[in-house]
């Protein structure tokens, strides 16, 4: 047991360069909120539904984090900071990053298949602070969503989306920050879906011009040259 919490403190530590030790890392909310989930779900598998959602409600009071007794976490997950919510038939991998105020929300239960309302998040997934992911939709291993994106759509292994409603970004992402991508955000314009379509159609308009300045010289009358006189 001693190990295993080492291993999983030390994988938040990689993941944030402002925890100088273990202890820091072990009084972040979201290591509390993790840490009482287990027991609430511990309770919920065992149909203690209410001694279950107790747990929950007092873990959402200490930390500012709701997590349903009923969603399933896998290993080294890591909230930081909180105010998040994440719905009960939810499914996260391993080593899976959430920043604060994420939703993983559910929709209609008539819209969603076998009462599956929420979303599957898989390993290695970096989710950004604002980010809000609805419905039973599939966020693929590795991929990053960036901050205050809204994911309706299942989302590519390894992409990286960004925008309301989340888009792939047009460039790889990943020359900004080697291995770990911090609020799964590229920094730079050359990533925003918007700045790339718009230098496309600046670059459009900039041949139609060309085009339409060739043709009007083609129909344009050239001068003609006036006949020599020749002299007496």
């Amino acid at each position: 047991m001693h190990s295993g919490l080492t291993s999983y403190l030390d994988s938040v530590k990689s993941r944030d360069p402002a925890a100088r030790s273990r202890w820091d890392v072990l009084f972040y909310p979201g290591v509390w909120a993790l840490g009482l989930h287990r027991f609430a779900h511990w309770l919920w598998d065992g149909r203690l539904f209410f001694l279950a959602r107790l747990v929950n409600h007092f873990s959402r009071f200490l930390t500012a984090i709701d997590i349903h007794p009923g969603a399933k976490i896998g290993e080294r997950f890591f909230l930081d900071h909180g105010f998040s919510v994440i719905g009960e038939t939810a499914d996260i991998g391993d080593d899976v990053t959430i920043y604060q105020n994420v939703t993983l929300g559910g929709t209609n239960p008539s819209t969603g298949e076998g009462g599956k309302r929420h979303p599957t998040i898989r390993s290695g997934v970096v989710i950004g602070s604002g980010a809000q992911v609805l419905g039973p939709v599939e966020v693929g291993e590795g991929a990053k969503v960036g901050a205050h994106s809204v994911v309706t759509k299942d989302v590519a292994p390894g992409s990286t989306v960004v925008g309301i409603p989340a888009k792939p970004v047009p460039v790889g992402a990943v020359h900004y920050s080697a291995g770990f991508m911090p609020y799964g955000t590229p920094c730079g314009e050359d990533c925003d879906p918007v700045r790339v379509r718009i230098n496309e159609l600046e670059h459009e308009l900039d041949e139609l011009r060309a085009e339409l300045k060739l043709l009007k010289a083609v129909r344009e009358p050239q001068p003609q040259a006036r006949p020599k006189v020749k002299s007496a």
